[in-house]
């Protein structure tokens, strides 16, 4: 006599196991903790970009200044950064930094810092003078004395 299929118990298939569910949340968990981090210094390295691209636009004004003046000062002499750039008074504000100016020698040179203020970008600071020497004052919170912009541990951004 040949048995009635319907007549045994049926296992219905319902889905995923326990162990099934952990694994995969263990692989997914892996997965986030090499993407976040990449992912970060991504978007990091753009916000920079602001740094060093303002800073370049306000050093070629500085010398377009310059060169109506012969000083980088107000006026000769003084050690109050001009307020007449195009780009305004300092501190020159960003979304990411904030672009201060410091005068010496009677107005004759100058130093630019740009300082991390918000996003990614807290704990970064650039500098530029008047002879477009770069630097590196902070990185990643760090004290810094690199010669160029960096824009990861070790690498220059020239």
């Amino acid at each position: 006599m040949k048995p009635n299929p319907l007549s045994r118990p049926q296992r219905l298939a319902a889905g995923f196991t326990l162990i099934e569910l952990m694994i995969a949340m263990v692989l997914v968990a892996i997965l986030m903790s090499v993407a976040i981090p990449s992912y970060q210094s991504y978007v990091r390295r753009g916000q920079l970009s602001e740094a060093f691209s303002t800073l370049a636009d306000v050093r070629v004004k500085m010398e377009q200044y310059y060169q109506d003046n012969k000083f980088y000062g107000v006026n000769s002499g003084s050690t109050a950064c001009p307020t007449t750039l195009p780009t305004g008074a300092f501190p020159v504000a960003g979304k990411y930094f904030t672009i201060s100016c410091e005068l010496g020698n009677a107005g004759q040179t100058y130093r630019l810092t740009a300082t991390g203020t918000g996003g990614l970008t807290t704990g970064y600071a650039y500098t530029v003078n008047q002879n477009g020497i770069k630097g590196t004052t902070s990185f990643a919170g760090a004290s810094s004395s690199a010669a160029c912009w960096l824009t990861k541990a070790g690498s220059c951004d020239n």
